[in-house]
């Protein structure tokens, strides 16, 4: 099954001179190609980039929304995302879907990824063949077809299009609970991938023990590393994969901060482990995150556990609070800080010239299975 096509560049300009520039030089020429092609074009920022790349951005969001926003624009030609490949992937799945494509007569939107090796770590944790190979060897204990497969938004199209071919199905970190319950009024499991930490902590707050978790190890040399028995009494199948920005918080953090500030409300991101969801006030998603700090009372202090960049705009955004960042460790997501203005103006310019680089192209079965499950997650209440 391939995920993306491959993608000839045909650059009229080279991206070596681009790094020598200045960053008031780039804006100003990323801002005047924005000028030049109007509507017709759509840059995409994710909350974890770089703030000078925020700030020239025409929708800022999370990944779905932002290609949700990107597929509901009428007057959008081409799409610059700035974010990660499997997020420009469900880009060019909803826009290019086949009633769009009939809407604009056949004409397909290239949706361009600034730097391709702006990827994503946990989603590289579930190769294709190796969640193939899972579902095989699960096949040889239980039951296949009272299996959910669930993949987490943060995965390869080549992932979404598994779930969509077997019943299944993608969440987001916002809508994790509700597809688990869709899930569970079909079957009796649900293997879930790549991020463990979000489908145990979703899992465990629905009232599923942990010990009905097993993880599966991919590089294990049998059934993930656990026991036909284990498996037997599963009701939620966790793949062995996390993010790495999330990983490094600890519970040891949220005691700390609130030893050191009384009072203080820890807010933290599911893709967290158990034990420091645990201990926080609040859990939720990107933007869960972003409305409590938006709607908190002035003097409100807060302790973090999400990606710095964002956690240092939302201290900028609301100097009322007192805004930490819940590791002492400096960390942010290094594929996302990838794209910079520099590729940035160089895509583009070589967009408006017509000799597109970087055009992340999903081909057609899989962009249709990916479908499938993704409009299974939208019809979720």
């Amino acid at each position: 099954m391939t995920a993306t096509l491959p993608v000839v560049e045909l650059a009229k300009y080279p991206l070596q001179p681009y790094k020598s520039l200045d960053n008031a030089t780039l804006h100003n020429r990323i801002q005047a190609v924005r000028d030049r092609l109007g509507k017709q074009l759509v840059i995409l920022g994710h909350h974890y980039q770089q703030d000078e790349v925020i700030a020239l951005s025409d929708l800022r969001g999370d990944s779905y929304q932002l290609s949700q926003m990107a597929a509901e624009n009428t007057d959008c030609r081409m799409i610059a995302f700035c974010g990660v490949h499997f997020m420009a992937e469900t880009a060019d799945i909803l826009v290019n879907r086949p009633e769009r494509l009939e809407q604009r007569a056949g004409l397909r939107v290239p949706v361009i990824l600034p730097d391709m090796a702006a990827g994503c770590s946990m989603a590289d944790m579930a190769a294709i063949d190796q969640v193939e190979s899972c579902w095989a060897e699960l096949g040889e204990v239980i039951d296949t077809s009272d299996i959910t497969p669930v993949t987490y938004i943060n995965s390869a199209a080549s992932l979404k299009a598994f779930c969509g071919k077997h019943g299944g199905i993608v969440c987001t970190s916002s809508n994790a609970k509700a597809v688990l319950e869709w899930a569970f009024k079909r079957t009796k499991r649900v293997l879930f991938f790549p991020d463990q930490h979000l489908g145990r902590n979703t899992a465990f707050a629905m009232g599923v023990p942990l010990e009905q978790m097993p993880v599966w190890n991919p590089l294990a040399d049998e059934l993930g590393g656990n026991t036909e028995d284990a498996l037997r009494a599963s009701k939620v199948l966790l793949w062995q994969g996390h993010c790495s920005v999330h990983a490094i918080f600890r519970p040891e953090h949220v005691d700390q901060f609130r030893a050191k500030h009384p009072g203080i409300k820890v807010l933290v991101h599911p893709e967290c482990a158990r034990e420091v969801v645990a201990k926080a006030d609040i859990y939720g998603s990107t933007g869960k995150i972003i409305r409590e700090v938006e709607a908190a009372p002035p003097g409100t202090k807060w302790a973090i556990g999400t990606e710095l960049h964002l956690v240092n705009r939302l201290k900028q955004e609301h100097p009322e609070q007192e805004i930490h960042f819940l590791s002492p460790i400096v960390c942010m997501c290094a594929t996302m800080y990838r794209i910079n203005l520099a590729h940035l103006c160089w895509s583009l310019e070589n967009l408006e010239a017509g000799t597109p680089v970087n055009i992340i192209r999903v081909d057609d079965e899989t962009s249709h299975w990916s479908l499938v499950a993704l409009e299974r997650m939208l019809q979720v209440k």
